[in-house]
């Protein structure tokens, strides 16, 4: 017999990937950066302190999404921004606490991401983001969103290091990854979940070059704006897009039937 629970109508807790789904991302991920080194740097916390102020912090956030019935954008982006952070100071505290390697780091994420999918895909048969509509879906959803970010720290990191990029020149090289990724879905049909999934990867490096990028001295080749000032200006930027996408309801899905998504039926992108 079926459970009440997956005969229940329920919305995708997942908003669609629009443009300012992706513009929230970006700039998600460059707080994480930037709020990351405010915290463990400018304020002193040290990097294991704020590991740990902060991932209560998220739990906190997490439960409350994950126990909501429904997508509600300001709870939705404000994990992100908090998972964001953490996948950040997971990725500094093995290279810099525990001295791992960025190679052995990014082979980890890498691994620990594609067993989550293989894992999320054997049990629901899908890896689509418009039909997160129950919660074992929406638990896989959040692990593999946390690699993401851990994974983009470490390759962005390990790239940056080997061919000692600049900042702006890291911004643009992501850029145009991502852009590649979108020329070949658009233009050459890739999947769209892997589509989705790759440049969810690459938005990570590319808004932490972002953030180093505004946040960093010009001695370093950054803009010098520091990180307290970068961070309060992504942030505001979040919470104008959020309250747009409050009041107009962009960016949410159809309701859909938890029923008509069973996993032997739901094989599609």
């Amino acid at each position: 017999m079926t459970e009440p629970n997956r005969l229940a109508l329920r919305e995708n807790k997942v908003p669609e990937p629009t443009a300012s789904f992706w513009a929230i991302k970006i700039l998600a991920t460059t707080v994480g950066e930037t709020a990351a080194d405010l915290l463990s740097s400018s304020l002193h916390l040290g990097t294991q302190l704020t590991s740990v102020v902060m991932a209560v912090v998220f739990l906190i956030a997490f439960v409350a999404q994950f126990r909501s019935a429904r997508y509600i954008p300001g709870l939705y982006w404000l994990t992100v921004v908090l998972i964001s952070i953490v996948g950040t100071l997971i990725t500094d505290n093995l290279t810099d606490g525990l001295g791992v390697p960025l190679a052995v780091s990014t082979a980890v994420f890498a691994i620990a991401l594609i067993a989550t999918f293989v894992v999320w895909y054997k049990f629901e048969r899908t890896l689509s983001i418009h039909d997160i509509v129950t919660r074992r879906r929406e638990a896989f959803y959040w692990l593999a969103v946390l690699f993401t970010f851990a994974l983009g720290t470490a390759a962005g990191d390990l790239v940056a290091e080997q061919l000692n990029l600049g900042y702006l020149v890291s911004v643009i090289v992501f850029a145009v990854a991502i852009g590649v990724v979108a020329l070949a879905h658009f233009g050459f049909k890739l999947n769209a979940i892997v589509a989705f999934w790759i440049a969810y990867v690459l938005t990570r490096p590319l808004g932490a070059s972002l953030g180093d990028y505004l946040s960093q001295p010009t001695s370093d080749g950054g803009l010098g704006l520091g990180t307290i000032v970068t961070s309060l200006i992504f942030l505001a930027a979040i919470l104008v897009l959020v309250v747009y996408l409050t009041v107009t309801g962009r960016g949410r899905t159809a309701r859909a039937s938890v029923a008509a998504a069973e996993p032997e039926e739901r094989v599609e992108a």
